[in-house]
């Protein structure tokens, strides 16, 4: 089984080289390039999915489930803020509230797997691969709204 996976995972990053098309022989086709973030979240979706499907139970995909839905509590919160006054202080409240919540989600990604591993409802490997894999789709979510972020200039 584990050959299986490391096989899946290195097929993965197989680039296939350009081929030509019957009817055009002189035009070539290309595939466009893939960028690591994009790899790095097929590879996490694929470790939760392979822990799910390896082992014939569908509940580490709920681990899927708290990784997406961790960052709205923080943009939503964010958004309600008021970022127009500066001198007011009173909206740091409800900011605090999202980065809890999303606290709370991102530790629920973790410790969801190993209680459910703990109360042998999963087997370990797949608690492994689903930490694992849900800790790569948070990282490459967080990564890419911290990089379209826009930042405010006062």
């Amino acid at each position: 089984m584990a050959a299986g996976l490391k096989t899946i995972i290195a097929l993965s990053f197989v680039r296939l080289p350009p081929s030509s098309s019957p009817s055009h022989p002189t035009r070539e086709r290309s595939t466009p390039p893939t960028n690591p973030p994009n790899q790095v979240l097929a590879i996490g979706f694929l470790l939760v999915i392979l822990s799910s499907a390896l082992w014939h139970n569908y509940l580490p995909l709920l681990v899927v489930a708290t990784y997406v839905v961790a960052p709205l509590p923080n943009w939503i919160c964010g958004r309600c803020a008021n970022p127009d006054d500066f001198m007011e202080n009173a909206g740091s409240a409800i900011v605090d509230f999202g980065r809890f919540v999303t606290g709370f989600l991102v530790v629920m990604g973790i410790a969801l797997p190993a209680l459910l591993a703990h109360c042998a409802l999963i087997q370990f490997p797949a608690m492994a691969m689903s930490i694992v894999g849900g800790l790569l789709i948070y990282g490459t979510i967080i990564s890419f709204t911290m990089f379209f972020q826009e930042e405010q200039d006062f």
